[in-house]
């Protein structure tokens, strides 16, 4: 079972784990030893709140798929416990990310002062590449 959050869990059905050979380069055991994870997760028809599915489809993620299907493939571990640990964590912060509230966004101005500093210097370094120019006799 993964907890999302106090209210929202995941059971072990929801969440479907296989083990894949990881690519790229290994030593003697590459060819043998399937310690990479593939972890799929139907977003339709899991058992989230209708409020986290509308927002995880929303996303414009490589990973969700059009039908809602999660795929998350984790091979940075050496052992297969630990990139099930990976993958489940990055799950689970998919699904955090996609339910937080963004903050609404204020225009600002910048300040008199910081409008006058920044001119001065603007001045300031003109006159110091003024002369730079060559020296008259």
């Amino acid at each position: 079972m993964l907890t999302i959050s106090s209210s929202v869990t995941l059971a072990d059905w929801e969440i479907d784990l296989t083990q894949i050979r990881a690519q790229g380069n290994g030593g003697q055991n590459v060819n043998k030893v399937a310690s990479a994870v593939h972890l799929r997760f139907d977003v339709q028809r899991s058992t989230l709140p209708s409020f986290y599915k509308e927002r995880l489809m929303q996303l414009s993620d490589q990973r969700i798929s059009k039908d809602g299907i999660i795929i998350i493939k984790a091979q940075s571990h050496r052992t297969l416990e630990l990139n099930k640990e990976d993958a489940l964590a990055r799950l689970k912060a998919l699904i955090l990310d996609a339910v937080k509230v963004q903050k609404a966004r204020r225009a600002t101005r910048p300040s008199k002062g910081a409008k006058r500093r920044r001119v001065d210097s603007k001045t300031r370094k003109g006159k110091i590449k003024a002369m730079r120019g060559k020296v008259q006799d």
